[in-house]
C-alpha cells in the first residue's frame, strides 16, 4: 500500500522528517496533556445533570502524525507541483490532543456541548461545528459528531509542553486540542468506518459495495438512534404521569386521557367516534380525577386479565376497554354509579354491564 509519506519528494520529506522528529521528543508531554484533560472532564461530569456513557482521550500516534503532515495539496496553478498541506503542523493541527465524549442519544450532544463551554475559567471554545459525512440538505447518509475547538487557559501540563517544545519562548498555559461529541452509534460507525476506508485505505481493495454499505448502515443507525431516542422521551413522559407533586397531580380531562392513552397504549385499536369526555365522567364517578390515578388503573397485566375475561368479539376502543377496566375495578359499584337506574323504563347500559360482570365473575372463579 502506497502512504502518503511514500508520495513525497526528497524537499517534502524533509521537512516532515523534521516535524516527526520535534513529534517524538515532545509527545510524552502531549500525552501528558490529553491526561490533563481528559481527568478534568471526567471530573466536569461527576456531578452534572448530563452523563456521558463514557469520555475517552488519546494523543496522536507518531505514525499517525507523519501520515497526516504528509497530505498533500493539488498545485496552486495548472501544471506545478502539489504541496505540502501542513507544512508548519504544530501551528495547524488541533487534533494531536484529542479527547471524545460519547453519549446515549443525540439531544445529549447539545446538552454536552453547552456544559463544556460554560467552563469558561478552565476553557475558552474557539470552534463549535457539526461534522457528518452526510447530511440532511445534501440528502445523504453518514455520522454526526459534533466538534469543539477548545483552547486550556493557564494549564500547568501545557507549559510543561511548551518548555519542552521550545524553552526560549514563554510558557502561557495555552494549547488548542479537539472534543468530539457523539452518540455510541456514531461512534461505533466511524470507528469502523476510520479503520476500512483511512486507516487501511489501498485503491486496489477497495470495491464501490464497501460504500454503499457504510451508507445502508449509517441510515439504519440513524433510524435506531430515533427510535431509541423516541423510546426515551415516551420514558420520561409515563415517569412524568407517576410525579404525585407534577404531572401525576393533572386534572383528567377528556384531553389529558387522551394523551395518556395513547402514550400507555397506542397499540388499542382507536374508534374515529371515540368519546374522551364521557371516559372522564366514567373515571370521575369514582373519584379518579388525577392523572396518577388513571396510569394505576391502566396496568398491563391487569388489561390482559380483562380481555381474557370478556373475550371482546371486537376489538375495543380505548372508551369501551376503560369500561370493562372500571367494571372489573370495582364491579356493582361501577354499575350502579355509571348505568341508568334499575325502576328506568328502559336500561340497555345496566344490562350490559350486569353481563359482563357475570362473564368477569365466571372468569374469576374458573
Amino acid at each position: 500500500m502506497v502512504s502518503n509519506y511514500d508520495r513525497l519528494d526528497a524537499a517534502q520529506r524533509a521537512i516532515v522528517d523534521a516535524s516527526v522528529a520535534t513529534y517524538e521528543r515532545v509527545r510524552p508531554e502531549l500525552k501528558n496533556i490529553t491526561q490533563d484533560v481528559l481527568r478534568t472532564l471526567i471530573a466536569m461530569f461527576r456531578d452534572a445533570e448530563v452523563d456521558p456513557l463514557f469520555i475517552t482521550g488519546r494523543t496522536k500516534t507518531v505514525e499517525s502524525f507523519r501520515e497526516k503532515i504528509s497530505r498533500l495539496d493539488p498545485p496552486a496553478v495548472p501544471g506545478g507541483e502539489p504541496t505540502l498541506k501542513f507544512p508548519d503542523p504544530f501551528r495547524t493541527l488541533n487534533d494531536m490532543v484529542g479527547v471524545r465524549v460519547i453519549t446515549k442519544l443525540p439531544a445529549e450532544n447539545a446538552s454536552v456541548a453547552n456544559l463544556i463551554k460554560r467552563q469558561r475559567q478552565i476553557f475558552d471554545c474557539r470552534g463549535d461545528r457539526e461534522k457528518a459525512i452526510g447530511s440532511i440538505e445534501s440528502g445523504t447518509y453518514g455520522y454526526s459528531s459534533r466538534h469543539l475547538i477548545l483552547r486550556t487557559l493557564q494549564n500547568d501540563a501545557v507549559r510543561a509542553y511548551q518548555a519542552e517544545f521550545n524553552p526560549e519562548l514563554p510558557a502561557n498555559g495555552s494549547y488548542f486540542f479537539e472534543c468530539q461529541i457523539r452518540t455510541v452509534f456514531a461512534h461505533a460507525w466511524s470507528e469502523i468506518e476510520h479503520d476500512i476506508r483511512f486507516k487501511g485505505q489501498d485503491p486496489r481493495a477497495w470495491s464501490p459495495q464497501f460504500d454503499r454499505q457504510f451508507t445502508a448502515t449509517a441510515a439504519m443507525l440513524e433510524v435506531v438512534e430515533k427510535e431509541f431516542a423516541e423510546l426515551h422521551d415516551r420514558y420520561e413522559k409515563v415517569r412524568g404521569f407517576w410525579d404525585e407533586a407534577g404531572e401525576g397531580a393533572g386534572p383528567l380531562t377528556p384531553d389529558r386521557i387522551r394523551d395518556v392513552w395513547l402514550t400507555l397504549l397506542p397499540h388499542v385499536d382507536r374508534k374515529i367516534d371515540d368519546d374522551w369526555a364521557w371516559a372522564a365522567e366514567l373515571a370521575a364517578a369514582h373519584g379518579l380525577t388525577q392523572t396518577r390515578q388513571l396510569v394505576e388503573l391502566l396496568d398491563a397485566e391487569r388489561i390482559t386479565e380483562v380481555r381474557k375475561a370478556l373475550d371482546h368479539r371486537y376489538s375495543p376502543g380505548p372508551d369501551r376497554l376503560l369500561d370493562d377496566l372500571l367494571l372489573w375495578q370495582y364491579g356493582p359499584e361501577h354499575i350502579e354509579l355509571t348505568a341508568e337506574p334499575a325502576d328506568a323504563g328502559s336500561h340497555p347500559r345496566r344490562d350490559s354491564l350486569l353481563r359482563r360482570l357475570k362473564q368477569i365473575e365466571r372468569y374469576r372463579l374458573a
